[in-house]
Protein backbone atom coordinates (compact mmCIF):
# COMPACT_ATOMS: atom_id res chain seq x y z
CA UNK A 1 0.00 0.00 0.00
CA UNK A 2 1.37 3.53 -0.77
CA UNK A 3 0.39 6.32 0.89
CA UNK A 4 0.67 10.22 0.43
CA UNK A 5 0.82 13.02 3.27
CA UNK A 6 -1.20 15.97 2.12
CA UNK A 7 -0.40 19.23 4.49
CA UNK A 8 -0.44 23.15 5.08
CA UNK A 9 1.23 24.17 7.80
CA UNK A 10 1.74 27.98 9.07
CA UNK A 11 3.90 27.57 11.88
CA UNK A 12 5.90 24.24 11.38
CA UNK A 13 3.80 22.36 13.51
CA UNK A 14 2.23 20.46 11.06
CA UNK A 15 5.38 19.74 9.14
CA UNK A 16 7.36 18.68 11.57
CA UNK A 17 4.56 15.78 12.34
CA UNK A 18 4.37 15.24 8.21
CA UNK A 19 7.48 14.49 8.27
CA UNK A 20 7.41 12.04 11.25
CA UNK A 21 5.04 10.50 9.79
CA UNK A 22 6.43 10.09 6.34
CA UNK A 23 9.50 9.03 7.29
CA UNK A 24 7.81 6.51 9.93
CA UNK A 25 5.44 5.09 6.96
CA UNK A 26 7.70 5.63 3.93
CA UNK A 27 5.23 8.03 2.93
CA UNK A 28 5.45 10.49 0.06
CA UNK A 29 4.83 14.11 1.28
CA UNK A 30 2.95 17.04 -0.46
CA UNK A 31 3.22 20.59 1.27
CA UNK A 32 0.08 22.63 -0.10
CA UNK A 33 1.61 26.50 0.16
CA UNK A 34 -1.01 29.05 -0.73
CA UNK A 35 0.04 31.56 -3.72
CA UNK A 36 -0.48 34.70 -0.59
CA UNK A 37 0.68 33.44 2.53
CA UNK A 38 -1.48 33.80 5.82
CA UNK A 39 -0.13 36.51 8.39
CA UNK A 40 1.53 34.35 10.62
CA UNK A 41 1.85 36.61 13.96
CA UNK A 42 -0.52 38.92 16.27
CA UNK A 43 -3.98 39.86 15.58
CA UNK A 44 -3.97 39.74 11.67
CA UNK A 45 -2.74 35.61 11.97
CA UNK A 46 -5.98 34.70 14.15
CA UNK A 47 -8.37 37.32 12.26
CA UNK A 48 -7.87 36.60 8.68
CA UNK A 49 -6.97 32.83 9.00
CA UNK A 50 -10.01 32.22 11.12
CA UNK A 51 -12.12 34.34 8.77
CA UNK A 52 -10.83 32.39 6.12
CA UNK A 53 -11.45 28.86 7.29
CA UNK A 54 -15.43 30.17 8.75
CA UNK A 55 -16.05 31.10 5.31
CA UNK A 56 -15.05 28.48 3.32
CA UNK A 57 -12.06 29.66 0.99
CA UNK A 58 -9.89 28.18 -1.12
CA UNK A 59 -7.03 29.91 -2.30
CA UNK A 60 -5.26 29.59 -5.01
CA UNK A 61 -1.79 27.06 -4.42
CA UNK A 62 1.48 27.25 -5.63
CA UNK A 63 2.18 24.74 -8.35
CA UNK A 64 2.46 20.95 -7.51
CA UNK A 65 2.08 17.40 -9.05
CA UNK A 66 0.67 14.75 -7.79
CA UNK A 67 -1.07 11.45 -9.48
CA UNK A 68 -3.12 10.39 -6.67
CA UNK A 69 -4.26 7.25 -9.01
CA UNK A 70 -0.67 5.80 -7.10
CA UNK A 71 -1.60 5.91 -4.06
CA UNK A 72 -4.13 3.86 -1.44
CA UNK A 73 -4.11 6.12 1.51
CA UNK A 74 -4.01 9.94 1.99
CA UNK A 75 -3.61 11.00 5.02
CA UNK A 76 -4.63 14.43 5.81
CA UNK A 77 -2.64 17.24 8.25
CA UNK A 78 -3.47 20.52 8.93
CA UNK A 79 -3.24 23.14 12.02
CA UNK A 80 -7.07 23.68 13.55
CA UNK A 81 -8.03 27.53 12.96
CA UNK A 82 -11.88 28.60 14.04
CA UNK A 83 -12.38 24.89 14.41
CA UNK A 84 -12.06 24.41 10.69
CA UNK A 85 -9.49 22.94 8.78
CA UNK A 86 -6.87 25.26 6.44
CA UNK A 87 -8.28 26.35 3.41
CA UNK A 88 -5.70 25.52 1.56
CA UNK A 89 -6.98 21.67 2.40
CA UNK A 90 -10.38 22.69 1.07
CA UNK A 91 -8.51 24.16 -2.18
CA UNK A 92 -6.95 20.83 -2.52
CA UNK A 93 -10.17 18.81 -2.14
CA UNK A 94 -11.95 21.08 -4.76
CA UNK A 95 -8.94 20.43 -6.74
CA UNK A 96 -9.05 16.38 -6.65
CA UNK A 97 -12.55 15.48 -6.02
CA UNK A 98 -13.22 13.03 -8.50
CA UNK A 99 -9.29 11.33 -7.61
CA UNK A 100 -9.92 11.37 -4.41
CA UNK A 101 -13.37 8.98 -4.54
CA UNK A 102 -12.71 5.48 -3.17
CA UNK A 103 -9.46 6.21 -1.59
CA UNK A 104 -8.74 5.70 2.19
CA UNK A 105 -7.87 8.23 4.71
CA UNK A 106 -6.48 8.95 7.71
CA UNK A 107 -5.78 12.46 9.72
CA UNK A 108 -4.04 14.48 12.16
CA UNK A 109 -4.54 18.03 13.24
CA UNK A 110 -2.05 20.14 15.67
CA UNK A 111 -4.07 22.79 17.23
CA UNK A 112 -2.58 25.44 20.24
CA UNK A 113 -6.29 25.69 21.98
CA UNK A 114 -9.32 23.21 20.80
CA UNK A 115 -11.49 22.49 17.82
CA UNK A 116 -9.67 19.86 16.35
CA UNK A 117 -12.38 16.99 16.53
CA UNK A 118 -15.13 19.48 15.25
CA UNK A 119 -12.30 20.46 12.08
CA UNK A 120 -11.43 16.42 11.73
CA UNK A 121 -15.45 16.02 11.69
CA UNK A 122 -16.06 18.42 9.05
CA UNK A 123 -13.08 17.27 6.93
CA UNK A 124 -14.46 14.09 7.00
CA UNK A 125 -18.28 15.11 5.91
CA UNK A 126 -16.47 17.00 3.09
CA UNK A 127 -14.78 13.59 1.84
CA UNK A 128 -18.05 12.43 1.95
CA UNK A 129 -16.64 9.84 4.43
CA UNK A 130 -18.43 8.43 7.95
CA UNK A 131 -14.83 8.58 9.29
CA UNK A 132 -11.25 8.17 8.97
CA UNK A 133 -8.97 5.11 9.37
CA UNK A 134 -7.64 6.90 11.92
CA UNK A 135 -7.35 10.79 13.71
CA UNK A 136 -4.92 12.01 15.84
CA UNK A 137 -4.84 15.49 17.86
CA UNK A 138 -1.99 17.08 18.94
CA UNK A 139 -1.52 20.72 20.35
CA UNK A 140 2.05 22.08 19.63
CA UNK A 141 4.07 19.28 18.83
CA UNK A 142 6.92 21.18 17.65
CA UNK A 143 6.85 24.45 19.90
CA UNK A 144 6.26 22.20 22.88
CA UNK A 145 7.84 19.31 22.27
CA UNK A 146 7.19 16.05 24.80
CA UNK A 147 7.67 12.36 25.08
CA UNK A 148 3.83 11.89 25.20
CA UNK A 149 3.76 13.44 21.79
CA UNK A 150 6.50 11.63 20.19
CA UNK A 151 4.81 8.33 21.98
CA UNK A 152 1.28 10.08 20.02
CA UNK A 153 2.86 10.07 16.91
CA UNK A 154 4.66 6.63 16.84
CA UNK A 155 1.25 5.39 17.56
CA UNK A 156 -0.63 6.71 15.23
CA UNK A 157 1.76 5.28 12.12
CA UNK A 158 1.64 1.42 14.25
CA UNK A 159 -2.25 1.67 13.70
CA UNK A 160 -1.93 2.54 9.79
CA UNK A 161 0.78 -0.05 9.23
Amino acid sequence: MKDLIVYYSLEGNTAYVADKIGHALGADVLRLVPQKAYHDKGFAKFFWGGKSAVMAEKPALEDYAVDLAAYDRVIFGFPVWASNYTPPLRTFLAEHDEELAGKRFAAFACQSGAGAPKALAKLAKDLGINDFEDTMILNDPKEKPGDDKEAQIAAFCERLR
